[in-house]
């Protein structure tokens, strides 16, 4: 390095004040969430609150019934505050969002992962030493000592500690894809090779890029936080358990099922008071009317709560969880990583994806296009390539063998390594006289060698229009080569030209570090590029079929951003001009404008990090569900302002600490593949939800009209806590794990704020819900004026009628096994809702299977075991009458079957 200027540095007094002044290198850490804030989070879920509530009101009705109701009364409370603590539990270890076998992991272990995650993003370099000049010496201090006004002195490898100003640079290259994506930025000092559409300013270095090339000595400008790095971090911390889509809705739909519920419990109360009044039970002459009036008012209270209990959706948080965790365990199999599940339901809402060029719709790794050489034969080729390179290979990875130094040239010695030529051999054997190396300003690099074969030698390459010019080519040679590079630079390649002269020992070239040789021969030109990935064409056309916006954000030229764009089929010719914008012009465009541009717009080139953070604001204004991929700390403000972000596998450890998901793979084949798991559990929710509010539909309608024309109710306490565990847990079970389907992303992206309960869905609930509850009124009315002692009887209804004293034992029992199995059918019909398949499509549903079964033996076991039919206040039915139910509730199941049959047959 050549030191033009003197430099003494910062005195240690400057270093305090400037410590004092402008704080320290090193990124405040975000806070995190506490043990304490999680459980208080758990706890105040209005869900745990609302079965709390019920729990105390059963506890206390339990105390005064135990007396003519034995010990039985207690498993209400028991249940409830299982069912609190389950929630409770899943929400701690969660925000009813994470996966179940996260509970065994304890809190200690997840504070202490997060601590650790932090820690690898800020402090692993922090200890890192870099020259600085001070007190009029140079000196290494660790990175985290830098301060503003310091002057660094930064080599080829090493990381830019902090923003700087350069003050001296020779032959500067920056790797700025941490930032803006790009892997190769020129610097310098002279104003005139400043690069005017740069995103960073060409004499700026900027904290966390890494020197390519060159040496520079720079002044330190902002530290820590106030660093583009910094400001890129602080805006990638935001407020942990934002609301999705999805929860937004669930929130929704179950405050309004939990106030419906609490009027129906009302009405219930009142329905059995004036029963109990008009029906002339009410006698309070002496205690035992008082008596008999407290204990029916405390049974009226507890079907009453019993009922909210059944209508509460404490089993929708288990449903979401089961299901996200389902889907997540899947996806952990198909290179993607989720780190919160909510972010699996999302990918199946969204309808935008940012995406950035480099590593995700590219190889992240420059290649030879095409290259095309003249007038040289192998050999020399292979010479003229290896020998005039600073780069080489890394062969770790015998399935991904990466260049190390110049990206560029490291592509051009990939390409020679798959001609089956070692590049380390020919340097090995052939002696490299001299070198000038690559500049700015020369725009070109040269290597004088002694080679056995053709002797002394000099080898050029650079910008092909200087060796064009330099080689003094004729004009049809001039003409060819034009041509060839606008087509190249169309594609958006970068070009490299070759060119060579054999020499005299005595012949001296290199003259005031600027080549001159008069016999300079131009022998071709070598397209550069960063090649899409294979999948990307077909990916992207799956995400544009299932009407899914796609947008490219990069940093890169706009040629090449188009180009990228065309090869994967996403800009068109006939496209306008509106579909790209550079990143200034977006900054430049205030939100009203930017807003009414957003929808049309394709790529976003040369833009900032907050250009690509703006862009997912905005469009999350007009409601659209945005996913963001990227891999560089650039990234890391809209991976997190994202509904979903997906970071890369071989990202930054910033962007994938701001991201929900990370794609081990990279590719977008894989970001499609989540999609489709997102929509197929949101429709196995969907499906959750129609099957427990069409039982919620019924059960709560004739528990209703049974207070009003009975003063027993058709259901018990216990046999509505059955029908509770089916309908919740099991449901939730059952429907969580089917299975998802590519027919999904036939559908276009469903509205953010669309209702959960699509049209469909309400149609069936109140439909076959009310369908339900008219077939049990009348039955009930049935067994309220008849004696109904088999099935047979309903044969001769006209002779028993009149002859009811209430529910009897029996007919209870049969009520109660109607009821279940009729809901137990239906669970088969909803499984099958949107599937288009059968309700007996089994495959991948052996969970489903095993839950049925449960349910079908589990009512065997409350109608015919002793001890267990006592609990749950049934008598044991003949077998003629329970196998009659059976198949005849099943009709539920063949209609709903017939129908799928009829609709596939018309499609």
């Amino acid at each position: 390095m050549q030191n033009q200027k003197h430099y003494s540095g910062l005195t240690d007094a400057q270093v305090l004040e400037s410590r004092k002044k402008y704080g320290v290198n090193i990124l405040t850490p975000p806070e995190k969430e506490t043990v304490w804030d999680k459980i208080k989070e758990a706890c105040t879920h209005w869900i745990v609150l609302s079965l709390l509530a019920i729990l105390i009101g059963t506890i206390v009705a339990a105390f005064f019934l135990q007396g003519s109701m034995g010990n039985i009364i207690w498993v209400m409370p028991a249940i409830v505050l299982a069912s609190t603590l389950l929630i409770a539990i899943v929400g701690f270890f969660g925000g009813f969002e994470d996966p179940l076998f996260k509970i065994l992991i304890t809190a200690f272990v997840l504070e202490s992962k997060n601590e650790k995650t932090f820690q690898s993003l800020n402090e692993v370099n922090d200890d890192t030493l870099v020259k600085v000049i001070r007190n009029n010496n140079v000196c290494q201090i660790p990175r985290k000592d830098v301060v503003v006004d310091d002057i660094v002195i930064l080599e080829t490898g090493e990381e830019v500690p902090a923003d700087c100003e350069l003050k001296e640079s020779l032959n500067l290259v920056v790797n700025e894809s941490s930032l803006t994506g790009e892997l190769q930025c020129n610097k310098t000092t002279d104003s005139r090779h400043s690069e005017a559409n740069a995103t960073y300013p060409s004499n700026h270095i900027m904290k966390g890029t890494t020197i390519v090339e060159g040496y520079c000595v720079a002044k330190v400008l902002k530290v820590g936080d106030a660093t583009e790095c910094g400001k890129v971090f602080e805006a990638a911390q935001v407020d942990e358990g934002d609301p999705t889509p999805l929860s937004e809705e669930l929130d929704g739909l179950a405050d309004w099922i939990t106030k419906a519920s609490y009027v129906i419990a009302g009405l219930i109360v009142v329905g059995r008071l004036l029963r109990y009044f008009i029906g002339g039970e009410a006698d309070f002459s002496n205690s035992e009317g008082w008596i008999h009036f407290v204990s029916y008012f405390l049974s009226t209270i507890m079907i009453a709560v019993t009922l909210i209990v059944v209508a509460v959706p404490e089993g929708l948080p288990m449903s979401v969880t089961l299901s996200l965790a389902f889907s997540m365990r899947k996806l952990m199999k198909e290179n993607t990583l989720p780190r919160t599940m909510h972010a699996c339901e999302t990918m199946g809402a969204t309808s935008v994806i940012c995406t950035d060029k480099t590593g995700t719709l590219t190889q992240n790794q420059m290649q030879v296009a095409e290259m095309k050489v003249e007038g040289l034969d192998e050999k020399s080729i292979a010479e003229m390539i290896a020998l005039n390179s600073t780069a080489n290979l890394d062969f770790a990875e015998a399935n991904h063998i990466k260049a190390v130094g110049n990206p560029t040239e490291g592509a051009v010695l990939l390409w020679l390594h798959k001609q089956n030529v070692n590049y380390l051999t020919i340097r090995e054997q052939v002696q490299i006289v001299d070198r000038l190396p690559f500049s700015t300003e020369n725009k070109y690099m040269a290597t004088i060698v002694d080679s056995p074969d053709f002797g002394r030698r000099l080898y050029v390459k650079g910008a092909p229009e200087i060796l064009l010019a330099l080689a003094k080519a004729d004009q049809k040679t001039c003409d060819v080569y034009e041509s060839l590079l606008t087509e190249y630079q169309n594609k958006a390649y970068r070009t490299l030209g070759f060119a060579y002269a054999d020499l005299k020992v005595e012949d001296d070239v290199f003259k005031d570090g600027k080549l001159n040789c008069e016999n300079l021969i131009f022998v071709g030109v070598a397209a550069i590029s960063d090649p899409i990935r294979a999948e990307v064409p077909d990916a992207i056309k799956d995400c544009m079929n299932a009407g899914i916006q796609v947008k490219i954000v990069t940093g890169d030229t706009i040629g090449t951003a188009k180009e990228i764009g065309r090869q994967i089929g996403l800009v068109e010719e006939t496209d306008s001009d509106e579909v790209m914008m550079a990143g200034n012009e977006f900054a430049g465009l205030s939100d009203e404008e930017a807003s009414q541009k957003v929808n049309k717009l394709k790529v976003l080139w040369r833009a900032r990090p907050k250009d690509k953070e703006r862009l997912v604001k905005l469009l999350k204004d007009k409601h659209h569900v945005v996913a963001v991929t990227g891999d560089g700390t650039n990234d890391a403000p809209a991976l997190n302002v994202a509904d979903v972000g997906l970071s890369m596998g071989d990202g930054t450890a910033m962007a994938k600490e701001a991201s929900d998901m990370t794609i081990l793979d990279n590719s977008l084949r894989t970001i499609s593949n989540a999609v489709m798991w997102g929509r197929s559990l949101y429709e196995n929710i969907q499906r959750f939800l129609l099957f427990q509010l069409t039982v919620n539909v019924s059960a709560c309608f004739i528990v209703l009209v049974g207070a009003f024309i009975g003063t027993k109710s058709p259901l018990t306490v216990t046999q509505m806590l059955w029908v509770n565990l089916i309908m919740d847990t099991f449901a939730a079970i059952a429907l969580a794990s089917l299975p998802p389907t590519r027919k999904v992303m036939e559908q276009k992206p469903r509205a953010r704020k669309a209702s959960i309960l699509d049209k469909s869905m309400k149609v069936n609930i109140l439909g076959i819900g009310g369908l339900f509850f008219l077939i049990q009124l009348v039955l009930l009315i049935i067994f309220e004026n008849t004696d109904i002692t088999s099935v047979s009887d309903f044969g001769h209804l006209r002779t028993l009628w009149g002859n009811g004293l209430g529910l009897s034992a029996y007919e209870g029992t049969l009520f109660f096994t109607v009821f279940v199995m009729t809901h137990f059918w239906y669970l088969f019909d909803a499984r099958a809702y949107k599937t288009g398949r059968s309700a007996f499509h089994f495959k991948g549903c052996q969970g489903f299977i095993v839950i049925a079964a449960v349910i079908f033996l589990g009512q065997i076991a409350m109608v015919y075991v002793p001890g267990f039919n006592e609990m749950f206040n049934c008598v044991p039915l003949s077998m003629a009458d329970f196998w009659i139910i059976v198949g005849l509730s099943s009709l539920v199941m063949w209609i709903g079957e017939l129908k799928r049959v009829v609709k596939t047959s018309k499609q």
